[in-house]
């Protein structure tokens, strides 16, 4: 069984209290369960929390989706109840090491690139964290790991900003743009919660990339904390060739990983070896079929304006776009200005389609408003001619319409299919 750590003893008298009961709750109580002790889940929909219940806890344990101003938080800690995120909690009983991803785009490619990589040569490794597999769950599971074990833990600015006794060997911060102005409030307020990680890894051992570096200056942070990677305009590498890291937006990933790669003191080539065998997850720009000369592609995990102007970067002529969803905050209008050169007529989804057509007409890109992913699907076909490409990359989050970004390409690709049967008839 786990042992339980001496900080840890005196709140686990009492069942923990769970806020959130989805992937980050359920491996909470795995990791309780293995320790032999109980926790009581509080959701909004099922369970909520109260000043009466607090009397009943001593530790809390949340989830990524509960912000440290949550009302809930405040009522536990009036109560004395200590409050940890989900991540916090499960670090407290891991034996390994943990390196640290985080970024605005390419942090679950990097999770799952460096992990793909250390397991080549032989190296005890796990993707873990926001990358769809709890850190609590991962603890449970290994019952605290190998003191020689690695846990590459995908930390979102969700998880970052509540950290207060977390520890990271290493940190990789991908890059860093506009996002998520919804929950933090301000560009700033987003930097710092990403920023909150910095001053918990160890000193000289945060990876950063261009636009994490260039942030840090606008926003006066010390940048003798990071080790700047130049991971912008950087020339082609052989080596890459046929990978998925032989051109922008994931040459920038290659290049971060590298970086820590080296100081490390790894074999140089085992990651190039390396990246001749990893594969993309599903969803990243990936080629989905031609149909009389027009490629489709998906691009469902583009949720942010960075990830939709990375994208439309690899084309050299302008695409027809299929975009929106539920907003995030930021500035749309500037966006669709960035984008307006790259875009022959943009196909307009889901919440935000009444302000992203105001500003598509106030820069004179073509649109066309669409109820459904159907009927942009078929009216992208109709408007495409031989040579160009139709691009699913939204920009804007999946969940007012579809249960997430997978969901979402998922279903573009099955109307595609559709379309390619129909044309073969």
């Amino acid at each position: 069984m786990l042992a339980i750590p001496d900080t840890l003893h005196e709140l686990l008298t009492a069942p923990v209290a769970i806020f959130g009961g989805g992937v980050s709750g359920t491996g909470v109580v795995a990791l309780l369960a293995a320790i032999e002790r109980n926790g009581v889940i509080y959701d909004e929909k099922t369970q909520p929390f109260s000043a009466k219940a607090a009397r009943n806890h001593r530790l809390v344990v949340f989830s990524p989706g509960f912000s440290p101003e949550h009302p809930w938080l405040k009522l536990a800690a009036q109560a004395g109840c200590e409050c940890l995120p989900e991540i916090e909690f499960a670090q407290r009983f891991w034996r390994g090491r943990v390196v640290a991803i985080t970024g605005t785009n390419g942090k679950t490619t990097v999770t799952e690139f460096l992990t793909h990589a250390l397991r080549s040569i032989g190296r005890e490794a796990y993707a873990t964290g926001n990358v769809g597999h709890a850190f609590s769950a991962l603890v449970a599971e290994l019952e605290g790991g190998k003191p020689t074990a690695l846990a590459v833990c995908e930390v979102s600015s969700f998880q970052a900003e509540a950290l207060r006794g977390f520890r990271a060997n290493a940190t990789i911060w991908t890059n860093f743009a506009e996002d998520h102005l919804e929950r933090h409030p301000s560009l700033e307020g987003y930097f710092t919660a990403k920023w909150n990680l910095v001053a918990h890894t160890t000193s000289g051992a945060v990876f950063a990339g261009s636009s994490v570096t260039r942030h840090a200056a606008r926003f006066g942070r010390p940048l003798a904390s990071l080790v700047s990677v130049e991971t912008e305009n950087q020339p082609a590498d052989e080596t890459l060739k046929d990978t998925a890291f032989a051109s922008y937006p994931q040459r920038e990933n290659f290049l971060l990983v590298a970086a820590w790669w080296r100081a490390a003191e790894l074999p140089a080539p085992k990651l190039f070896e390396a990246a001749k065998t990893f594969k993309l997850a599903r969803h990243r720009l990936s080629r989905v079929t031609e149909i009389g000369g027009v490629v489709y592609w998906n691009d469902s995990k583009a949720t942010n304006f960075h990830a939709v102007e990375a994208a439309l970067a690899r084309f050299d002529k302008p695409v027809i776009l299929i975009a929106g969803g539920r907003g995030k905050g930021g500035d749309l209008a500037g966006f669709v200005h960035r984008i307006a050169a790259r875009v022959k007529h943009v196909l307009l989804l889901g919440e935000t389609a009444a302000e992203f057509a105001f500003h598509c007409a106030a820069f004179r890109l073509a649109f066309t408003r669409c109820v459904t992913l159907d009927e942009a699907v078929h009216r992208a076909a109709e408007i495409a001619e031989a040579g160009d490409n139709v691009l699913l990359s939204p920009g804007f989050a999946s969940f007012d319409m579809f249960s997430g970004y997978a969901d979402r390409g998922d279903q573009f690709e099955r109307l595609v299919h559709d379309l390619s049967r129909a044309a073969s008839f």
